[in-house]
């Protein structure tokens, strides 16, 4: 065999990301299946897909100032006692240092919360009464928070896709990688919403406001890890001409895994440090941002990319007419 007939295995080749794109899809699929179960099972049972707090749903709001030694356990003990078995204590202090104890319930009348914060003076510690308070949360207030939070999200996705159509204009078909990285934040957004589902069921984790920060912290590193990839194939387009579309994303993709896999996880080991050593308060949120920017450092490469792989082949296409062809043959 002569010099010129030597074929020197290609990295692109050598690692084809992009041809194993279905199974991608299905794995992505089955999580997200398996969310949309949990979410219609919650819905049976607590009546909404995933378990609200008092922040949406309503409710009683304590802010208890003890006047000696108290603990999170003691304070979840009373309120198990009078049928309050999942409350959100958070251990707070004001300006001075002061220890604060917020606890939130569902909707309690006064006579009862009268009743808790005796027995909370007498078996925990006793109370500075002028420093404690007890507040009542509506309803409405969760409504305006979600709608709020659902045009945060409806306004980034427009101005996501506006930015991308815009800076890939001398790309062709530049819509496209703007649909296909809303895609990708829409998958992110489901994981997140599966995983807090599953764990309402099996933890009695409930949506607060921090968990609305948590996704939207989410989905601005799901988009940074999408226009990474997508901007290197836009580089590499002119460069190589004569590749196939399919060559030039997988080469595109190896060449910024290392970058994207870098950022996410020095980041993932701040969370998982704070998820083994911080409190309970921070634990729910710090976890749905760590499955959260696994599922867009996922999707990024996964998802939004192989997406348009078959956008770009028309085999988006392809299925609908295979799906024809079935209905007419049936």
């Amino acid at each position: 065999m002569t010099k010129s007939q030597l074929v020197v295995p290609r990295r692109d080749i050598m690692f084809d990301i992009v041809g194993k794109r279905r199974w991608y899809f299905l794995i992505s699929a089955c999580v997200i299946g398996l969310g949309i179960a949990a979410m219609i099972y919650s819905t049976v049972r607590f009546g909404t897909p995933v378990r609200l707090s008092v922040d949406f749903a309503g409710g009683s709001r304590f802010l208890l100032k003890f006047e000696g030694p108290a603990t999170e356990d003691a304070i979840r003990r009373v309120f198990a006692k009078h049928g309050f078995s999942n409350p959100i204590v958070n251990r707070l202090e004001d300006s001075q240092g002061n220890v604060l104890w917020q606890v939130r319930t569902k909707a309690i009348r006064p006579e009862e919360a009268e009743v808790i914060i005796n027995e909370l003076a007498e078996k925990v510690a006793p109370l500075d009464r002028g420093q404690s308070t007890l507040d009542s949360v509506s309803p409405a207030i969760g409504e305006e928070v979600t709608r709020a939070a659902t045009l945060a999200v409806a306004t980034a996705s427009v101005v996501i896709l506006g930015f991308i159509v815009v800076a890939f204009r001398r790309v062709p078909k530049a819509f496209r990688y703007g649909t296909c990285a809303i895609a990708s934040l829409i998958h992110d957004i489901l994981v997140a919403l599966s995983f807090f589902s599953i764990m309402g069921i099996l933890r009695g984790w409930e949506v607060d406001a921090l968990f609305l920060t948590a996704i939207l912290t989410v989905i601005g590193f799901s988009v940074q890890d999408t226009i990474v990839v997508f901007d290197r194939i836009r580089e590499n387009i002119p460069k190589r001409r004569g590749e196939p579309f399919e060559m030039i994303v997988n080469r595109s993709i190896l060449e910024t895994i290392h970058r994207s896999l870098a950022t996410q996880l020095n980041a993932m080991f701040v969370m998982i440090a704070i998820l083994l050593f911080g409190g309970g308060t921070v634990k729910q949120f710090v976890a749905t941002m760590l499955v959260g920017m696994l599922s867009g450092t996922y999707s990024s490469i996964f998802t939004a990319v192989p997406l348009l792989v078959v956008w770009e082949k028309g085999e988006i296409g392809q299925i609908f007419q295979r799906l024809r062809g079935r209905r007419a043959t049936a």
